[in-house]
């Protein structure tokens, strides 16, 4: 009967010790599913190492449909990305004109590099300003946020799709 005791006793201790699960909350989710988009490789690439080591070159190269060249979707996500953080700071739109077709656009390789670092700063600052961010506010942009970062790994997929065409990834 001691032995017995003994036992539950160790048992309930290990148990007791350890690691507990925490229920994931409404930030926590968010924050996530942005990095994944960014820099957290989950289910799918994310961003920063779709467009690792690419040359401008590489990143205009078009086929002779309509669709976008490598910067050019990376121009479009760093636009979008820029425009929802501004507009979750709160910043004044109303003498804004938004055309999607000017976010497309072609680089050299120095704006290339200005483009990539950019993408990577506004989606971090955007990660930082979630979570940072109350809980009322995060209930308002709950869904722009997630439309964010789905609208961030289609782009991505286009431009991993290139990448392995072109024979331009591992």
């Amino acid at each position: 009967m001691k032995n017995i005791l003994t036992l539950v006793g160790f048992g309930l201790l290990i148990l007791n010790c350890s690691e507990r699960t925490v229920e994931p909350n409404v930030k926590s989710l968010l924050v996530q599913q942005l990095k994944y988009s960014h820099n957290d490789e989950n289910w799918f690439v994310p961003t920063k190492m779709a467009v690792n080591e690419l040359s401008a070159q590489q990143s205009n190269w078009k086929d002779s449909t309509e669709n976008h060249s490598i910067g050019e979707l990376v121009s479009h996500l760093t636009f979008w990305n820029e425009m929802q953080l501004r507009a979750f700071k709160g910043e004044d739109f109303s003498n804004f004109e938004m055309d999607n077709d000017t976010t497309f656009k072609i680089y050299n390789e120095k704006e290339w590099k200005n483009l990539v670092i950019k993408l990577d700063s506004v989606q971090t600052e955007l990660e930082i300003f979630t979570e940072k961010a109350n809980e009322k506010d995060l209930s308002e942009w709950a869904s722009d946020l997630l439309t964010m970062s789905s609208h961030n790994a289609y782009h991505t997929g286009q431009i991993i799709y290139i990448r392995k065409h072109k024979g331009w990834w591992k």
